[in-house]
């Protein structure tokens, strides 16, 4: 039999199992409590709306009577639409022009501006402050500046006799979505620009040494050093510009341009947004809404496919 010293000493060790026990518990379970807040926020503000985006594009509805099921009819009357085609395409040349434009300067600009010069400090800042700037304000500027009458872009031309270069920016169905297109890249530059610095700042410099042991000259180290080491920041950089311009656009676009002259500044969002407000057209808009989602998250998919598939995060 056990004694009433075997006896304490037993049931300490087992309540401190069972203290180590719970504590492992909640060790394990503290990262999940920590993540919930998100989780439902998510849940609330992401995928709720869009269930309920998906089941209403299955109705006709106005917004206010009650809803009519209709099936597939909403799809099949988009998918005959000439205007919401226009504007896919538009939308995918705006996606792809301000992809690739956005994060060609934007690396130059960080290239220059990682460097230790006099008033870097002054560019980097002057370059990053339109990302400060609502898409409000950005809109009703250049509007002012491409404003055919009075404003400064086409007294800048006349001053110095590029009269020739003159036009209606936002007027003229040939240039006004390369326009504003122009206004989107220059509000963002500098965000991009600060990642790509960001990425620069982390590679390691033995790896330009070594280079420069090897006899590499500044064209082969960009090419077989930075570039292989900012694949990462490029991945995510174009990621976030080509998602943004698909899903974002419709701020600038909207207070610039409304969509016109003649749809040919229509973006994907301009039009489900027309037809869910001005058409009181509910159930077409989400049709729309979820053909622009397939097109948003094949395209983010096949992305990340092509620019990983090397071990770009390794």
């Amino acid at each position: 039999m056990l004694n009433a010293v075997q006896v304490k000493e037993k049931n300490m060790v087992t309540e401190a199992l069972e203290a180590r026990i719970q504590q492992k518990r909640k060790n394990d379970l503290f990262p999940y409590f920590m993540c919930l807040p998100a989780l439902l926020l998510f849940f609330l503000f992401v995928l709720l709306p869009f269930c309920d985006g998906l089941w209403t594009s299955f109705h006709l509805w106005d917004g206010f009577s009650d809803m009519k099921w209709t099936g597939l009819k909403n799809y099949k009357f988009v998918l005959r639409d000439t205007i919401f085609w226009k504007a896919m395409g538009n939308t995918f040349i705006y996606a792809v022009f301000v992809t690739i434009i956005k994060n060609v300067i934007a690396l130059a600009l960080a290239f220059v501006l990682i460097k230790n010069f006099r008033g870097r400090t002054i560019f980097r800042t002057g370059i990053y402050l339109p990302v400060t700037l609502s898409y409000v304000v950005i809109g009703v500027l250049w509007v002012w500046v491409y404003n055919p009458t009075f404003g400064l872009l086409n007294a800048v031309l006349k001053a110095t006799g590029q009269e020739y270069l003159i036009k209606g920016w936002l007027s003229d169905p040939n240039v006004a979505l390369f326009s504003v297109m122009t206004v989107d890249i220059w509000k963002w530059i500098g965000y991009h620009m600060v990642l790509y610095i960001a990425g620069l700042q982390a590679i390691s410099k033995d790896l330009y040494e070594a280079g420069d042991l090897d006899g590499a000259n500044g064209f082969q180290q960009l090419i077989h050093i930075t570039i292989p080491q900012l694949n990462s920041t490029i991945v995510v950089n174009v990621l976030m510009s080509l998602t943004g311009a698909f899903v974002s656009n419709f701020d600038i676009v909207n207070i610039m341009t409304g969509g016109g002259p003649m749809h040919s500044t229509e973006v994907t969002l301009t039009y489900i947004v027309t037809t869910a407000f001005k058409y009181s057209a509910m159930g077409k808009a989400n049709a729309m809404s979820m053909i622009l989602f397939i097109f948003v998250l094949f395209f983010g998919f096949m992305q990340i496919r092509l620019m990983t598939k090397e071990g770009a995060y390794d």
